[in-house]
This record gives C-alpha cells, sequence and structure tokens, in this order.
C-alpha cells in the first residue's frame, strides 16, 4: 500500500469515528426527549384502554430506557470497531429454507426498521449522497457496503436490536414513532454533516462532483446510484434525492390507433378477460384501466412521476398517487423480500468471486432458482389472486429473460427486477390491467434501448449498462416505496438517455450537436422571417424585395447570429445590408438619391452574395436571387410611389440591431410550422437531411411520429442503403427528430417527412410491440395451454 492510500483509509477510518461520535453523543439528549414525550402522553386525557396502553408504556420506558440506551451505544461502538455485520439472529434472512414459517413478529420488527431508515433519509439524504462520494473516492470503492454504519438501514437495524433486547415492545415503538423518526433524523443528519465537515477541512473533495450521477438536463437535483428517495431540499439542491420538478414532468398519452397502443390494448384486454374467468378478485374494471393507448383512467390524465418520499399518501398537484392499492399478506411480503434478498446475494456473488461464469450461465442459473422461488412464494401466499399474481409476474419474466435480441448482461439485471415488480403487481392488480404503469413502462424504455439489431454489449455502451444497473439497484434499495419508485427512475432514465446521446455516446454525439445548430438556425429564421413581415407590413417595399427578405436574407441572419453571435460585427453587417435593400428598393424621385443608389449598389451586391454564400447557396441560386432584385431596384427608378422617409429608414435600421430582443423564446411555440422550408442545405459531412420520400402523412401517422422514444431502435430504407438506427434525439418543439446508425451516420427527419417513412413502410420500428407486451403476450399463450397453473 503507498503512502497515498495509506492517508486515504486513515481519513476514511477518521471519518467514520466523528460519524459514531456524534451519534453517541446524541443519544443522552434522544432519551431525554423521549422521557418527556412518554410523560406529556400519560397526561394528556383519553379513553381508558389508551389510558392504560401509555401508562404501560411509560413504565417499559423507565424500566428499559437506560440499558436501551447502553446496548444501542455498545452496539453502535461494536459496529465502528468491527463492522456491522449482520446482527438479525430473527430476520428473515437467517431461515433461506422455512420462508413461511417466519414469524410476525419478525415480519413486524423488519418494517419498523425499513419506515426508520426512510425517514431518517428523508432528513439526510443530501448529506448522505456527499458523504458517500468522499468515502467512495478515499476507500476507492464502487459503493459502501450493505453493512457499513453509514447506512441508514444498517443504524435503524441497531437501534431496533437494542430496543427489543431492552425489553421494549413494538407496541411502545409504535406510541413513540414519531418522536422517535423526527430524533434519528435530526441526530443522523447531522453525524453526516460533521463527518462531511471533517473530511472537507482535511481537504477531501471540498466540491463534489456529482457528473456520474446528476443528469444535469434536469430542471433541479438528479439522482446517485442509491440516491434515497426523500423530497428535494429546495430549489438550490443539487443532488440526494430526487427533484420534484423532475418527477412532475407531464408525458402525454400516446394517441390511439398506433400500431404499438393497439396492439397493447388488445392483449391487455385478452388478459383481464383470462382474468375474469379464472380469478375474478384480480380482474379490473374496464374503466379503471388506464393505458397508453387511451383507455380511460382511474388516476390522473397525465403520467406525472411522484415526489419521492418514502411514506405517506403522496399527491401531487392536488390528484392522487395512483389507484387504490390492496395490501399483501405478511407472509407473502416476508417471503418476496427474502427472495429479493437472494437474488441480490448470489448476484453480488458472482459478479465478485465466480467472475468466471459467464452472463448467459448466469442467466440458466437465475431461471432456475426463479423457478424455485415461485413455487415458496405461492406457498407464502394466502388468497388465489396473490397465487395467481405470483405465476403471471414469473411468466411475463420467463418470457422478458429469453429475448434473445437482449444481450444476456443486461438480461441478468432485468432478472433482478422480477422481486420488485412482483411486490408492486400483489398491491396494485392495475399493473395487469394497463400498459401505462410505471414499472412496465420502465422495463419497456430500457428494453428499447438495447433491442436494436445487435446484441452485442460494446457497441450498446458502458455507460447505458451502467446506468441500467443504477436503475435496478435503486429500484431494489426501496421496496416500501412501490410504484414511486419506479415512476421516479423512470423519469431519471429518460432525461439521462438525453443527455448521454448528446454528450456521452461517441457514435451520437456529433450527429446531436449538428442537428441541434440546424434547429436553432431554423428556429431563428422563422422568427426572423415574422418580425420582418411586421416591420415592413406598412413600408412600400418591391415585392421581389420583400420575398428576397423573407425567404432568404432571414435565413442568412439566422447563420450568422448562430456562427458569430447576434451582436458579431459580421451579424450587424448583414442587418445593414437588409436595411440598405429596403431604401435602394424604394421609389427614388430625385437625381440625388438615384446617384446614390449606384453608387451604393456594388458594395450591397457584394455583401448579399457574401451572406448567401455563408448560408449554403450556390453560385446558381445566388445569380437568380441577385438577377431578381436588380429587377426590382431598376422598378424603383421609375416608381410613382412615396418615397421610405429618412425618419422610417433610421426607424427600421434600430429595429434590425435590436431584432433578437424581440424573438419569442424557442420554447414559447409561437413559430408557425407553415414557415418551416426545406432543409437539405443543411446537409453535411455526418448529417443526412431527408428531404424526398412518401405520400403526404395520414394524421394517425404523424401521432405515430410524435410519439417515437428517444433511445428506440428502427429499420431505415434510405438512398438505396437498409440500415438499423437509433433515434437519438428530438427537437424542443419535436419537429426535427434524428436517428443515427452504429456507424455514426446522422439522418434528420422533419415530424411529417419521418410520418410520411413510417406511412410507407421505410421506417419500420425494431419492435413491433413493447417488451412487456410482448411478454404478456407469451404469457397468455402459456395459460391458455394449462390455465390451472394460475391458482396451481
Amino acid at each position: 500500500m503507498t503512502a497515498a492510500d495509506a492517508r486515504s483509509q486513515a481519513l476514511a477510518s477518521q471519518a467514520r469515528r466523528v460519524h459514531t461520535e456524534v451519534l453517541l453523543r446524541g443519544l443522552p439528549a434522544m432519551v431525554a426527549v423521549l422521557t418527556t414525550a412518554v410523560q406529556d402522553q400519560l397526561a394528556q386525557p383519553a379513553e381508558h384502554a389508551l389510558q392504560m396502553a401509555r401508562r404501560d408504556a411509560f413504565e417499559a420506558w423507565q424500566r428499559a430506557s437506560t440499558p436501551w440506551h447502553a446496548r444501542l451505544g455498545k452496539s453502535l461502538r461494536h459496529a465502528y470497531h468491527h463492522g456491522a455485520g449482520d446482527s438479525r439472529s430473527a430476520s428473515l434472512s437467517s431461515r433461506p429454507q422455512n420462508l413461511t414459517l417466519v414469524s410476525d413478529d419478525t415480519i413486524e420488527r423488519e418494517i419498523i426498521a425499513s419506515r426508520l431508515a426512510l425517514a431518517m433519509m428523508d432528513k439526510a439524504s443530501w448529506e448522505f449522497s456527499d458523504l458517500r462520494n468522499r468515502m467512495q473516492s478515499l476507500e476507492r470503492v464502487e459503493d459502501l457496503q450493505q453493512q457499513d454504519l453509514l447506512r441508514a438501514q444498517v443504524l435503524a437495524r441497531l437501534v431496533l436490536d437494542a430496543w427489543f433486547e431492552a425489553g421494549l415492545s413494538s407496541s411502545v415503538w409504535q406510541m413513540l414513532q414519531r418522536w422517535l423518526h423526527h430524533e434519528f433524523s435530526q441526530l443522523l443528519n447531522e453525524a453526516y454533516h460533521e463527518a462531511n465537515h471533517w473530511l472537507i477541512q482535511q481537504g477531501v473533495m471540498p466540491e463534489v462532483d456529482l457528473r456520474p450521477f446528476i443528469r444535469r438536463n434536469a430542471p433541479a437535483g438528479g439522482m446517485t446510484q442509491a440516491a434515497p428517495l426523500g423530497p428535494a431540499q429546495g430549489p438550490g439542491q443539487a443532488h440526494g434525492g430526487i427533484a420534484p420538478q423532475a418527477a412532475q414532468v407531464a408525458v402525454p398519452a400516446g394517441p390511439a390507433g398506433t400500431p404499438a397502443s393497439q396492439s397493447a390494448q388488445q392483449v391487455m384486454a385478452q388478459l383481464q378477460r383470462v382474468l375474469a374467468r379464472h380469478v375474478p378478485e384480480l380482474a379490473q374494471p374496464q374503466a379503471q384501466a388506464p393505458s397508453r393507448s387511451g383507455m380511460p383512467a382511474a388516476g390522473p390524465a397525465t403520467r406525472s412521476g411522484l415526489p419521492a418520499a418514502p411514506a405517506g399518501p403522496a399527491t401531487m398537484s392536488g390528484h392522487p398517487a395512483g389507484p387504490a392499492t390492496r395490501t399483501g399478506s405478511p407472509r407473502l411480503t416476508a417471503a418476496i423480500n427474502h427472495a429479493q434478498e437472494a437474488v441480490q446475494r448470489r448476484a453480488d456473488k458472482v459478479a465478485t468471486v465466480d467472475q468466471q461464469l459467464t452472463a448467459p450461465q448466469a442467466l440458466d442459473e437465475i431461471r432456475h432458482r426463479n423457478q424455485a422461488l415461485k413455487q415458496v412464494l405461492k406457498n407464502a401466499a394466502d388468497t388465489p389472486a396473490e397465487r395467481a399474481t405470483i405465476e403471471l409476474v414469473a411468466l411475463l419474466f420467463q418470457a422478458i429473460l429469453q429475448e434473445e435480441r437482449i444481450p444476456p448482461a443486461i438480461r441478468v439485471w432485468f432478472a433482478r427486477l422480477q422481486m420488485p415488480v412482483l411486490r408492486v403487481a400483489v398491491g396494485e392488480p392495475d399493473f395487469f390491467a394497463t400498459d401505462d404503469h410505471p414499472a412496465r413502462r420502465l422495463i419497456d424504455r430500457m428494453g428499447s434501448c438495447v433491442m436494436g439489431f445487435s446484441t452485442s454489449t460494446a457497441e450498446i455502451g458502458d455507460a447505458l449498462e451502467r446506468e441500467i444497473k443504477r436503475v435496478v439497484q435503486v429500484v431494489e434499495a426501496y421496496p416500501d416505496t412501490g410504484r414511486r419508485v419506479f415512476q421516479t427512475v423512470l423519469t431519471e432514465f429518460e432525461k439521462f438517455l438525453d443527455h448521454y446521446f448528446e454528450q456521452e455516446n461517441e457514435v451520437s454525439k456529433k450527429g446531436v450537436s449538428l442537428a441541434q445548430q440546424v434547429e436553432q438556425r431554423e428556429t431563428l429564421a422563422i422568427q426572423y422571417t415574422i418580425e420582418l413581415r411586421k416591420m415592413l407590413s406598412e413600408v412600400p417595399v418591391q415585392d421581389g424585395v420583400r420575398d428576397f427578405l423573407f425567404q432568404v436574407w432571414a435565413d442568412v441572419l439566422a447563420v450568422t447570429g448562430v456562427r458569430y453571435g447576434p451582436q458579431a460585427e459580421q451579424t450587424k453587417a448583414m442587418k445593414r445590408a437588409a436595411a440598405d435593400l429596403i431604401w435602394s428598393a424604394s421609389a427614388k424621385v430625385s437625381r440625388e438619391d438615384r446617384a446614390e443608389v449606384i453608387r451604393r449598389l456594388p458594395p450591397l451586391l457584394k455583401t448579399l452574395r457574401d451572406g448567401m454564400g455563408h448560408a449554403g447557396l450556390s453560385h446558381e441560386r445566388q445569380d437568380e436571387h441577385i438577377r431578381s432584385l436588380n429587377n426590382a431596384l431598376a422598378a424603383a427608378f421609375t416608381a410613382k410611389t412615396a418615397a421610405i422617409p429618412r425618419e422610417r429608414l433610421d426607424d427600421l435600421m434600430s429595429q434590425l440591431e435590436t431584432l433578437e430582443a424581440m424573438l419569442p423564446s424557442p420554447e414559447s411555440g409561437e413559430i408557425n410550422e407553415t414557415l418551416v422550408r426545406d432543409l437539405s442545405s443543411h446537409e453535411c459531412d455526418g448529417l443526412e437531411v431527408v428531404a424526398e420520400g412518401g405520400a403526404a402523412p395520414t394524421s394517425a401517422m404523424l401521432a405515430w411520429a410524435r410519439e417515437l422514444q428517444v433511445g428506440s431502435w428502427y429499420m431505415l430504407d434510405y438512398r438505396g442503403r437498409v440500415e438499423p438506427v437509433q433515434l437519438v434525439w428530438r427537437g424542443l418543439r419535436h419537429h426535427l427528430i434524428l436517428f443515427v446508425s452504429p456507424q455514426g451516420r446522422g439522418v434528420l427527419f422533419q415530424l411529417s417527412r419521418l410520418a410520411a417513412f413510417l406511412q410507407a413502410g421505410l421506417m419500420l420500428p425494431a419492435q413491433d410491440e413493447s417488451l412487456t407486451v410482448k411478454a404478456t403476450r407469451n404469457a397468455l399463450a402459456k395459460l391458455e395451454v394449462d390455465p390451472s397453473r394460475l391458482l396451481a
């Protein structure tokens, strides 16, 4: 070990000591607060039964508070010196072969510990995120150990172990839960803060670099690899938790009539018919089955994510957090928890110990383990609906894991989502009624990015694989959060894709940059055209000159502005040329004015040619426009209309100089789409602009084109080539869409042209239906052969 490594390890150990000392130092004050809370409750009037319970709690606390304090302090010191280990002697994970016999007390203890950990992280998420990154940097590890004392769930387990060992009961905990959650949240946040403060004093990462974890294009903070699902800390927060702005992005439901939505609607309706016949209590009324295909929804009309809070009824903008849920039996909940832990432990062992085990071999093992776990879970189920849910989820993932177009290494991560999805499906039966459930949409979005026409992980990209891994780990880390964790990580994954294709993917980022320049230039050209029309609405200008300014010179101004900046001298020269052209083309009634036109004409024509050259116009097109302008200028010499006053010309020049200040923002949606012109002049090396092919598209095809999502794969037939392409970018108004081939060739479509290609079959999706819809169809085929397996 080098001296630098030894110092880093010493700093990490010292930071842990600071963290532990803060916890120990805060325990006496916490005990005092709890004692006061017990006394206050006892003093409050209540019905006889409650008053007796409070008296019992008071007596128990008086008897056991000191032992609890002592035991917890001893556990914290032991965990600091020797590691926390797994002290859950009666925990679920200690009975791997006897899941259905786990006691209710053990299940209740697990639930209490999970709620305490989530409550603590609700408060301390920001500080924990910073501390974790600093510790990762010092210890050179990918993430903290699961049994690290710095993790809230480890502290929660120690607290509960000491609580029950001291003779305190769960009923006393429930009575003091509000104060316990608040005090431990404050204490843990302080411990994280002091450890961070000490590390900063030692020069360890004064500014935490969260670029691998934060989605920079989100309105506010992003999510770390195992970011706690607590509420954001405010508008200035940059990390630690999920920003509500990101979670509140409303994605409009896909239009009815598209091929994918029609397929999904048919499959989900067929599944509901099967459930209605065999498991009526699991079937959902048709009116409560929202979907992307436009079916009626019981919940909010938007696909909004929910603020990432660990517990409590979540609402947003006055809407309920989601459809009504049902609670699974405690035995099944415990069995699912243990099954997930078993899958995680085996996956981690494969990643660290059995590295020689290939991904296909790991998948084969996972299939066998999942089959065994399925039967154990069914034995733990109390109702036919629970057994049917277990069977359906198992069939779905069996089909997903057999999808050969997903690389085996990615399928291993998909496999780890089976237990979290099962937990959600047990609590939310609408998972089987709609293809719009966040868990389904997350799997579909990740699947669409890797289900291209190649199964090579190298071509998928390490960054995308790491993101899928991060998403799965976050879902695993917060089992009690349900659909909200799926919605939150889905929002984060979609934002990751935008950032990934723009900044990280070597194949696509050049094409995205070129496409963004095209959009910026085209948007400015349209806006300049609108503003020029407003300026010249009451100015007597020859029609030929007016058309030149609107159709050609607006684009020249846009190109110059994008290339040099709106206040650059080159841009100002082009604006002066527009003013000179307007004056030259106005009526000339005096000999002096005509002489002035003749004097100005040669440099004006040179400026006009230079501008058109910058905009990419060929010499032939330039000559054509110059001839048209010469005719307009000649007509001005014989015009009988009134000349433009000098004051009006000065006013026009002033407006041209401040033209940018009058433009609406690109996001304002005020741009008239009828002004969008042919973009073929933007074609350059590395970017092809589709300017021909296909007939006028129908409204259904336009709706389908709007529905296509970033990351999905297609087969494109264009210019004699048939090759796979991936959708990597959509413009601000979704009018421009960029596809990139595996070789890095960018193909830019306007929305209407893309719809025409879809209509003509020149652009074919890699997936006729989404991953989960296809898996549902496969499950239905197996149920048709043997429907009894639903209740077996």
